[in-house]
């Protein structure tokens, strides 16, 4: 079994739901960014993921995207991905997944970034904007490499693609009830339930909901029906406006809500 998926199960047997924390590599710098990875893992999450920044972060929020155009003025390279995963990997269990954009992987080589991540330590890759029909040369890669692919499922999905996400993902499927920042909470919560439950039709064991959650109440609401919580843009934003304490705070409030 997956480590992500390990972490999961745990977080179910030890009788809550799971907590994914978010943040970019290199913000507001690459060793502040290795040690708010770290805060986060002792600090209640369950599975880091990390973003290596990208110039052109169509699928972002302004906060997130502010941090990683932050980042790439910093000097952020892709090869810092790896020098990251490895430190954080050094002092801390909690899988790391990157989350990235395609278009990098490609340029620096699929097997060539599967092998390095693999080094590295980390555990996994989620992969926003490829689908598995396009993602032939990734799913070899990691299943050479025993990385966790991950991809997303949308409401706009039909039960075909769905069907073939939950085939073709390990670890747990991203589950997104926009694709971008729109709609009241109400409205995202009632999206994400459904899918979640589409999924759960199409053999998906795990589904993680990641839509601009923000707070425990809401953390324990998504962890209703899903088996793990996603935030990025709270952590992003504790990160920049109060720094490392700060966001120990921010994970520590926010894992109050993952208790079922």
């Amino acid at each position: 079994m997956s480590r992500v998926a390990v972490a999961l199960e745990a977080a179910e047997a030890a009788g809550r739901g799971a907590f994914v924390g978010y943040l970019p590599i290199g913000f507001p710098d690459l060793r502040t960014s290795i040690d708010a990875a770290v805060t986060l893992a002792e600090n209640g999450v369950d599975v880091l993921e990390l973003g290596p920044p990208y110039s052109d972060p169509v699928m972002d929020g302004t906060v997130i995207q502010e941090a990683t155009e932050a980042a790439l003025s910093g000097g952020f390279r892709l090869r810092d991905t790896f020098t990251a995963v490895r430190e954080i990997s050094e002092r801390t269990d909690v899988p790391i997944l990157v989350m990235t954009y395609w278009n990098p992987v490609m340029q620096y080589g699929v097997d060539r970034f599967a092998d390095d991540l693999k080094a590295a330590g980390g555990a996994g890759v989620i992969t926003p904007d490829i689908t598995p029909d396009a993602a032939a040369d990734w799913i070899a890669a990691s299943e050479r490499t025993g990385l966790d692919r991950i991809f997303l499922a949308a409401p706009t999905s039909t039960d075909e693609r769905l069907s073939m996400i939950v085939e073709n993902s390990t670890g747990f499927v991203y589950t997104v009830s926009t694709m971008g920042i729109t709609g009241e909470r109400a409205q995202l919560d009632a999206a994400a339930r459904t899918l979640v439950a589409r999924l759960r039709e199409h053999g998906a064991a795990r589904a993680c909901v990641g839509i601009g959650i923000s707070d425990a109440a809401q953390v324990a609401g998504v962890l209703e029906y899903a088996d793990g919580a996603i935030v990025g843009t709270a952590l992003v934003r504790a990160l920049r406006d109060d720094g490392l304490s700060g966001l120990a705070a921010t994970a520590r409030a926010l894992s109050a809500g993952t208790a079922r």
